[in-house]
């Protein structure tokens, strides 16, 4: 069958998460440059739709195929590493630390970052002509986007930066329940259908996902975006990082491995 239960695909959660530990630095960083790289294209994809058909449901729900494409290539997120890695910790597997964790997220968020960039300049190249001339509507639109979810969040002050974080928060839920999704099913088909209806649903939805947002946000503030480097940093990527970390732990990866892997004694009758 290509069902897998839940006993089952957790515990290739766990396996993944110690896998990906283990990982070289530079298959780790490679893996996740070409996942900043391809998510940030099927960002400005769906931007571009959603412009050009006046529909941003048309947008969220061509979006998840840049999230389908690297996931089957097995290239690698700091949204998904959130989630599994620390299960490996969590599970006691032999010789994993807390620092090997975390030099696996450092090396994920360097990748993504590097890739994430990488599409902005050459999306905005290649709308300017080699910045030429104006970027036109989808300049416009996102150089919009990006002012709002810095400065507008900013102008809130505290109450702004807690929006953001949870915006997060819900945004890895979503997003890392699309990763175990794809765990329960065996075949291509299956894992597509259970990746896309939550990443359908975080796009559509405006929650934060930090590498989106690295792409985002350098490829608004090249396009004329009017906020700074640090308004960027403090008023969305931190928060949203933050947010996601929690959100992949907390709401994922800690639910599933606990219900299902250190279950607790049935009740006798």
């Amino acid at each position: 069958m290509s069902y897998l239960e839940p006993t089952e695909f957790v515990t290739k959660m766990v396996d993944a998460g110690e896998s990906k530990i283990y990982m070289s630095a530079k298959d780790t960083l490679i893996r996740a440059f070409m996942a900043g790289a391809i998510l940030a294209l099927a960002a400005v994809f769906a931007i571009s739709v959603a412009v050009k058909t006046g529909s941003p449901l048309i947008g969220a729900v061509l979006f998840p195929v840049g999230f389908i494409m690297l996931y089957l290539m097995k290239f690698d997120l700091l949204t998904g590493v959130f989630t599994l890695v620390p299960l490996a910790l969590f599970d006691k597997r032999p010789g994993v630390t807390v620092n090997q964790v975390l030099r696996n997220w450092g090396l994920v968020f360097i990748g993504n970052f590097a890739g994430a960039l990488s599409v902005a300049f050459m999306m905005s190249f290649i709308l300017t002509y080699g910045y030429s001339i104006d970027g036109g509507v989808l300049a416009a639109k996102v150089g919009s986007i990006g002012e709002a979810r810095t400065i507008g969040y900013k102008s809130h002050g505290m109450d702004g930066w807690f929006t953001i974080f949870i915006r997060g928060m819900l945004c890895n839920w979503m997003v890392s329940m699309g990763v175990v999704g794809a765990m329960i099913s065996t075949s291509a088909s299956g894992k597509m259908m259970a990746m896309w209806m939550p990443i359908m649903l975080f796009f559509f939805m405006g929650f934060e996902h930090s590498i989106v947002n690295m792409f985002l946000f350098p490829f608004s503030m090249i396009m004329g975006g009017d906020f700074t480097v640090m308004d960027y940093l403090l008023w969305n990527e931190l928060p949203t990082v933050l947010g996601n970390l929690v959100g992949g732990i907390v709401l994922v990866g800690l639910p599933l491995y606990y219900t299902h892997v250190r279950t607790s004694p049935s009740r006798s009758l």
